[in-house]
């Protein structure tokens, strides 16, 4: 994974850009393209097509993205705006925990994910966020999200 030492605030981030930032790769990226960036907010876009890999096995005949992938997707974001930070460049985010998620309504092949996160606090090497995933005007999930930002070398 290369360093992104630029500052991303107020761009938009193409899966190039994405990559470049954090080291998920396919099948396990689950982010197309980040909209917004700021100090205290990313949001991100996620295109559900009948393509994808889990699809096969997440109810076939009636396929539904899992939803532990939604949580997966809003970490992934949230760890867009985490990692772009002066003091974390370079720097892994690792799940700690997951609070208070709540799933709303299925996403279903060709729905449009929109992502948004906010970054609460980060305390020491700690950061929590809050994720909210929407299908057009409707929250389909939400969560609160702790991970730890680890410098590769100390994993």
């Amino acid at each position: 994974m290369g360093k992104i030492e630029f500052d991303i605030k107020g761009k938009v981030l193409d899966i190039n850009l994405i990559q470049k930032i954090l080291p998920h790769r396919y099948p396990f990226l689950f982010i197309d393209k980040i909209i917004e960036v700021s100090d205290k907010r990313v949001v991100g876009i996620k295109n559900v097509t009948i393509g994808e890999p889990f699809f096969q096995g997440h109810f076939p005949e009636r396929p539904i993205m899992p939803g532990v992938l939604i949580i997966e997707a809003m970490a992934q974001v949230g760890g867009v705006g985490a990692l772009n930070m002066k003091d974390n460049i370079g720097k892994l985010a690792y799940f700690l925990s997951i609070n208070n998620a709540r799933f709303r309504k299925p996403v279903l092949p060709g729905d449009v994910l929109r992502i948004e996160v906010d970054l609460l606090k980060t305390k020491l090497s700690v950061m929590q966020i809050h994720g909210a995933a929407k299908v057009g005007d409707d929250v389909v999930a939400e969560a609160d999200l702790m991970f730890a930002l680890v410098t590769p070398s100390e994993e």
